[in-house]
C-alpha cells in the first residue's frame, strides 16, 4: 500500500527567505499609566580609529546627533556614558585575525570590557559562518567560536553576529538607545521598566 503524502511538512524542512523589514521610527517607548514619557535622546560616539564605522544617520529620529571621538574602549559609546556602556564591533576577518594573530591585545581588551556594566560584542557575520571554514585562512573555525563563548562564560561578555553590515548598525543603535534609555529611566525614578508590568 502507498504511503500518502503529507500535507504540512516537517519543521526540519522549513526554510525562511531572510527580509528583514525598515527599523522603526523609535526602537521602544517609555510610558507610564499609559501615557508616553519624554525622554531626552542620546548622542552616539564613534571612536575615530574604527575602520569601516557603522552609518547612523538613518536613526536620526533615535538620536541628538552622532560625534566622533578617540574612545578608551571599544568603537561605539554614549555621550556621558563612556565609562558605563562599550561597543566592539568586529568583521569576520578582524575577528580571526584578532583572536590569532593579536590574540594577547584582544583578549586584554575584552578583559577590561568585562568591566564595564553595558558591554557587547557586534559580529558582522552570520553564526554559521563563524564557525565554517574560512577562504582567507586556515584557522579552524572552532577556535574561533570557542574563544566567543570562552568570553561569554569567562567574562560575561555577549555578542551578537548580524549577517549584513546593515543590520550590524541597527543592534548597535537599538543597543545604545536602550543602555541610555533605562539609565535615565533609572536615575529619574521612574523604574527600569519599559511600560507599566511590562519589561
Amino acid at each position: 500500500m502507498r504511503r500518502r503524502a503529507s500535507l504540512i511538512k516537517s519543521p526540519l524542512d522549513w526554510h525562511m527567505a531572510a527580509a528583514p523589514v525598515p527599523h522603526p521610527a523609535i526602537p521602544v517607548l517609555a510610558e507610564r499609566g499609559g501615557t508616553q514619557l519624554k525622554t531626552p535622546r542620546p548622542t552616539v560616539l564613534v571612536d575615530t580609529r574604527e575602520q569601516n564605522p557603522f552609518d547612523f544617520s538613518r536613526f536620526d529620529g533615535w538620536f541628538a546627533g552622532v560625534e566622533k571621538k578617540a574612545l578608551k574602549l571599544g568603537d561605539y559609546s554614549i555621550a556621558e556614558l563612556e565609562d558605563f556602556c562599550v561597543v566592539e564591533r568586529k568583521d569576520l576577518s578582524d575577528l580571526v585575525y584578532s583572536f590569532t594573530v593579536e590574540r594577547p591585545v584582544f583578549v586584554s581588551r575584552l578583559r577590561r570590557m568585562s568591566a564595564y556594566p553595558q558591554r557587547l560584542l557586534v559580529i558582522t557575520a552570520a553564526l554559521s559562518t563563524v564557525k565554517s571554514s574560512y577562504p582567507f585562512s586556515d584557522v579552524n573555525p572552532n577556535r574561533i567560536m570557542q574563544s566567543l563563548i570562552a568570553a561569554l562564560a569567562g567574562w560575561n561578555v555577549p555578542f551578537v553576529c548580524t549577517e549584513t553590515h546593515g543590520l550590524g548598525e541597527e543592534i548597535v543603535a537599538s543597543y545604545l538607545y536602550q543602555v541610555h534609555l533605562y539609565l535615565w529611566l533609572d536615575s529619574n525614578g521612574c523604574g527600569r521598566y519599559l511600560a507599566d508590568n511590562d519589561l
